[in-house]
């Protein structure tokens, strides 16, 4: 899923449940227009959580900045 031809870290995996969020939010289209190292970045974060409420927690931060698009793990954010 991750375009992984310029990014020099560790590919994380998408969880199936994020990716059962985003196609249920309709924000699939959003997360893939991210830069890969955001995908990858959304998801090394959701994956190091170790407490299920740390990473519901996390999964929701990501699917309201998906959603507004003017945020990337709480910074500013803005498409090119």
């Amino acid at each position: 899923m991750i375009d992984n031809s310029r990014l020099k870290r560790k590919i994380n995996p998408m969880p199936q449940d994020v990716e059962e969020r985003l196609v249920r939010e309709n924000l699939m289209d959003a997360y893939r227009r991210r830069p890969p190292y955001q995908q990858n970045d959304y998801l090394g974060w959701i994956l190091k959580a170790k407490r299920p409420e740390t990473k519901e927690k996390r999964i929701a931060q990501m699917i309201e900045e998906l959603r507004n698009g003017d945020k990337y793990m709480g910074m500013n954010y803005r498409a090119k």
